[in-house]
């Protein structure tokens, strides 16, 4: 538990995106799951308030494994060249388990 590495990533979508980007990330949580072993969890979360808003809370065994992710060819084409820009704003936090 010492070594996970949790990723929090909150995504606001362009207007008229939310159906592109949430179908693309259904593609990327089949394929984590597929290839990934040291990714513990892989969730995406939609705002009850803004259908547009997504907040990402991913969980890697290590940060090997989380830059693993980073180098996957699944990650560099559904999260870099498809989603990233349909996005207004993409911001990512880095968090270590405290308890």
């Amino acid at each position: 538990m010492a070594d996970t590495v949790v990723l929090v990533a909150r995504y606001a979508i362009k207007p008229g995106n939310a159906d592109t980007v949430l179908a693309a990330l259904a593609r990327m949580q089949a394929l984590v799951r597929q290839h990934e072993p040291g990714c513990l969890t892989f969730r995406v979360n939609r705002s009850n308030d803004d259908p547009n808003a997504l907040l990402l809370y991913e969980e890697y065994a290590d940060q090997a494994a989380l830059d693993a992710h980073s180098a996957s060819p699944h990650f560099k084409e559904i999260i870099l060249g498809t989603i990233v820009p349909l996005l207004q704003k993409r911001e990512r936090e880095f968090f270590t388990p405290a308890l």
